[in-house]
C-alpha cells in the first residue's frame, strides 16, 4: 500500500515591506511522502517571498511538467514559475519557454554550491531567469518550524526574511546568484 501525503495547515501572515504586501494567506499544503521538512517549508517560504492571491502551489514532486508554485493569468498564460533545488538546465529552457518569469530558489549548502558553479554560466544567457541560494543552516532551522497545523509570521525588509511561530524564529538571507 503507498503512503499518502500529509496534509500541512498553514496560517501565513505576511509583512513584505519591500514589495508593500500586507496580507493574511490560509495555506493547505500536500507533503510528498519523500519530501523532507525543510524542502516543504521552503516551498512556504517560496510562497511569502513571491505572494499575491493568483499564486498556487502544484502537484510539485508528482508533476513532472509542472514547477512547485506559479501564477496564471486570467487568459491561462504561465506568469511565473518558481523552482526549487538544483534542476538541469533543460529543465530551466523549457520553464522559460513557457512562462513570463522563472525564479529558482536552490538550497542544500555545498550540493548547491557545486551545481552553480557548473550550471551559472549556462544559465546567465536565460533572461527571464532568477537565481537565489538560501543558506543551508538557515533552511534547516526553517524545517524546525514545521508542524502539521501553523501559524507563521514572514517578514520581508531589505531582501532579509524573519520566520517566526510559537516555536521559534529564523532569520534567512537570499543570495541573488543571477
Amino acid at each position: 500500500m503507498a503512503i499518502s501525503a500529509t496534509i500541512i495547515k498553514t496560517q501565513l501572515q505576511l509583512a513584505d515591506m519591500d514589495n508593500h504586501v500586507y496580507q493574511d494567506f490560509n495555506l493547505t499544503i500536500a507533503q510528498h511522502p519523500s519530501e523532507t521538512a525543510q524542502r516543504l517549508m521552503i516551498r512556504i517560504l517560496a510562497f511569502a517571498l513571491n505572494a499575491s492571491d493568483q499564486l498556487t502551489f502544484t502537484k510539485g514532486l508528482c508533476a513532472d511538467d509542472e514547477p512547485e508554485l506559479w501564477r496564471r493569468s486570467l487568459s491561462d498564460e504561465i506568469e511565473l514559475w518558481i523552482e526549487l533545488g538544483t534542476p538541469d538546465e533543460k529543465r530551466l529552457k523549457k520553464a522559460c519557454s513557457k512562462s513570463q518569469q522563472v525564479i529558482l530558489y536552490t538550497y542544500g549548502g555545498g550540493t548547491a554550491e557545486v551545481w552553480w558553479s557548473q550550471q551559472g554560466a549556462k544559465l546567465q544567457n536565460m533572461a527571464k531567469l532568477s537565481v537565489y541560494q538560501l543558506p543551508h543552516e538557515q533552511t534547516q532551522a526553517l524545517a524546525e518550524l514545521l508542524q502539521k497545523n501553523m501559524a507563521l509570521q514572514v517578514s520581508i525588509q531589505d531582501g532579509e526574511v524573519m520566520v517566526s511561530s510559537e516555536l521559534g524564529a529564523v532569520d534567512i538571507s537570499p543570495l541573488a546568484l543571477k
